[in-house]
């Protein structure tokens, strides 16, 4: 029998990728088109369109096409547009960092969210569902995958991952009553359903265009962020991925949910599984404050992970933590300054590697399972110094992650909707 073919894609800020992977989790084709290609803005359903079908085109040209299943997609959480009863955007959309500046929206929410809901915030999905449901002629507001999705099956449905920051409770699987209390128009939302749901077949014309077989099925997506964790090949509870990057972000597979707030920690549903994560504001923007990235590469040489310097550090850019410590005064600790530059730059990685071993035990005490393994990614995964720091401060396997790639993710998601 040949291989089944599934399609992951992901809808970045920028641009959008596609990946063909096949039953066995090998990658065999990949897809990327950036959307200054199609708009002149990010903002631009038409150029989220435009990167997502010349990606798709690119990966169907080096696959077997009557191979593929199933098709996935996700989109960077918290982006959102208004659309007309025929589907079409009635206006650009508004991206997952771009804040409400209406104060009375914003104090509509803060009066009636419950504190573990993902719905605060000015740059919410429910602050930008009360500015879009304003819009003449608006009939539904979507979320970037969502909308996607439709234009390949037709079916206008969302995702739990998506909705989570537009209110939606992930644990009684139902938008809540509060959220009409704050104003919005209950009618516009869209239905929502567990990541990984056939939503249909492809329309004619897509899978015209495409080459592809009619019966390939389009399932509900999932964020960005949750994509790219299931890319990782993070699959049971108590699999971790830290992203080493500007900021310090944890996330741990749970066999149930978690909600922090007062840490900014909530739980998406995944394929059976809760996700939840923190961030904490250490991360590698610190150590790019007081090195440049060629120091980092030399001082890093000069490093012994097996002589520690044990100083206690907790790097920080200016006072304020919020995982795994929720203090907003929070000063950082850097010293005593060793003389040498990398022996200081040992002690903040040894900082930095305590405080994701703390962030972990966190989520367990919170009431998550027991760290099993933790995969790495983001710029700060290359550093050896820095993994043999980790190693020592978490104690479990550190397997490479097994794919890069959100897009990967997306069909990982594709292949366990076609298996349920």
């Amino acid at each position: 029998m040949p291989p089944d073919i599934y399609i992951g894609l992901d809808i970045g800020t920028s641009g959008a990728r596609a990946v063909a992977m096949s039953d066995d989790g090998t990658a065999v084709a990949t897809g990327a088109s950036p959307m200054s290609e199609h708009s002149d803005s990010r903002r631009d359903p038409a150029g989220w369109l435009g990167a997502a079908r010349s990606a798709l085109h690119q990966i169907c040209a080096g696959i077997k096409r009557h191979e593929v299943r199933a098709i996935c997609v996700d989109g960077t959480s918290g982006t959102m547009l208004p659309v007309d009863e025929h589907g079409q955007p009635l206006a650009d959309g508004r991206m997952y960092n771009d804040p409400c500046e209406d104060q009375a929206l914003l104090d509509g929410i803060a009066a009636h969210a419950p504190a573990t809901s993902a719905a605060h915030g000015a740059t919410s999905g429910l602050a930008k569902l009360l500015v879009f449901q304003q819009m003449p002629g608006v009939v539904k507001v979507l979320h970037q995958a969502d909308w996607i999705a439709a234009q390949l099956c037709g079916v206008q449905a969302s995702d739990d991952n998506n909705a989570l920051k537009t209110g939606y409770d992930p644990v009684s699987a139902s938008w809540p009553d509060w959220m009409s209390d704050a104003g919005a128009q209950m009618d516009l939302l869209p239905v929502v359903h567990r990541p990984g749901t056939v939503l249909g077949g492809l329309q004619k014309a897509v899978a015209a265009e495409f080459d592809l077989p009619a019966d390939v099925q389009v399932f509900t997506g999932t964020t960005d962020g949750c994509a790219a964790f299931l890319a990782t090949g993070a699959s049971q509870p108590g699999d971790g991925v830290t992203s080493l990057g500007t900021t310090l972000v944890l996330k741990l597979l749970s066999d149930k949910p978690i909600f922090a707030p007062e840490s900014g920690i909530y739980s998406h549903h995944i394929m059976g599984l809760w996700l939840a994560g923190g961030a904490s504001n250490t991360g590698g923007g610190v150590l790019l404050e007081h090195f440049t990235a060629a120091d980092l590469k030399a001082l890093s040489a000069h490093i012994d992970p097996d002589n520690p310097l044990d100083l206690g550090y907790y790097p920080l850019s200016k006072p304020g933590e919020r995982f795994p410590i929720a203090d907003p005064k929070m000063p950082a600790r850097l010293h005593p300054r060793p003389p040498e530059d990398a022996a200081f730059l040992q002690a903040m990685l040894e900082g930095m590697a305590d405080i994701e071993a703390l962030g972990y035990r966190k989520l367990k005490d919170l009431g998550g399972p027991a760290l099993r393994s933790v995969r790495t990614v983001g710029g700060g995964a290359e550093n050896t110094a820095w993994t043999a720091l980790r190693q020592r401060a978490l104690t479990v396997p550190m397997p490479a992650p097994h794919h890069a790639e959100a897009a990967y993710g997306a069909a990982v998601l594709a292949r366990y909707g076609m298996a349920g």
